[in-house]
């Protein structure tokens, strides 16, 4: 304890890198290996950093992990030094370079697939200058984690009302910049049918093999919170799970259980047959695309693309394609 107490006198920036892992994900274990480190080590620098703050910032129990209410209030400032440390050490950089034009993105990977390009070159058309782009994709935990972390100026990303975010309205803004649904999809029962093979809602005995997303995904989150307010119910069997949309859609494509994919993945597929729709509209989930950003001050070419997107929100909004139903 002597040793803490003398860490305690200087706090260290990478002790609110593991304090921030640790909230988000509600578990030592699970931020130990996002943060590269073995647990009992996270667990000393935690302890270090709650020696330094003079609070105990969790409740740890043997199940569960949360935050007290110190560190609930402790969270908002950690995360707003570290992207305002970010932020400045990119704008720095920068200036040092003479790159005054660069842009930073995370994306999820089903976006930077299907969505990203298209949208990027359309809002471009009305920008006063040609940015450099640089665009990183990732599960929707990583991309947040890089947004709270100043890493990147922008985050673009599905978004559902029913999901509760890290990026509160208190500490970011977002603008609506596109469509998209998540369709419940299958492969057909014939090779020329139009009946899905694996078809909501089954039945307690004979249920239907499906396809999930991981926690860190974001439509995963997505699915989680409306499933679980809806009132409709399916009998469901998991087959299948992984963070990747573009691997669902792979597996859904083999046959291997049904999948809610994005539409802006799979329209080709619906329009062409190779996939048919495992249940009727009230299955869908209308999700919306949004750009998000932290409120503090952002560097001066992030702030003039912010600025133009917020500005003529017809030019950068887009709809994934629609197809016709069979």
């Amino acid at each position: 304890m002597q040793d803490l107490h003398k860490q305690g006198g200087a706090m260290e920036i990478n002790w609110l890198h593991d304090f921030i892992a640790v909230a988000s994900t509600r578990s030592f274990s699970r931020a130990a290996e996002q943060r590269n480190s073995s647990q009992p080590a996270l667990s000393r620098r935690i302890k270090a950093l709650e020696v330094w703050a003079g609070a105990a910032l969790f409740e740890r129990t043997t199940h569960a992990v949360s935050l007290t209410e110190a560190g609930d209030a402790f969270r908002m400032t950690a995360e707003d030094i570290i992207r305002r440390l970010s932020a400045g050490r990119l704008e720095a950089q920068e200036l040092a370079r003479g790159a005054s034009d660069v842009l930073k993105f995370a994306s999820t990977n089903a976006l930077s697939l299907t969505f990203f390009p298209d949208w990027l070159r359309q809002a471009e058309t009305t920008l006063s200058f040609v940015p450099n782009v640089q665009l990183v994709a990732n599960h929707m935990e990583a991309c947040e984690r890089m947004l709270l972390a100043g890493e990147v100026h922008f985050l673009l990303c599905h978004h559902h009302p029913a999901v509760v975010s890290a990026l509160t309205t208190a500490r970011f803004k977002s603008v609506h910049v596109g469509d998209d649904c998540l369709i419940p999809a299958s492969v057909p029962a014939s090779r020329s049918g139009k009946v899905a093979r694996f078809k909501l809602p089954g039945t307690e005995v004979m249920p239907v093999q499906v396809l999930n997303y991981r926690q860190e995904s974001g439509m995963g989150r997505i699915l989680e919170a409306v499933r679980s307010t809806s009132p409709l119910g399916a009998h469901l069997k998991p087959a299948f799970t992984s963070h990747l949309a573009k691997l669902l859609v792979t597996m859904v494509q083999a046959g291997r259980g049904m999948a809610w994919l994005p539409q802006s993945l799979i329209a080709d597929q619906l329009a062409s047959g190779e996939l048919v729709r495992a249940g009727g509209s009230e299955w869908e989930i209308p999700i919306e695309i949004h750009v998000f950003r932290p409120r503090s001050r952002l560097t001066q070419a992030a702030e003039a693309f912010w600025t133009d997107v917020h500005e003529h929100p017809a030019n950068s909004r887009r709809k994934v394609p629609r197809t016709r139903r069979g």
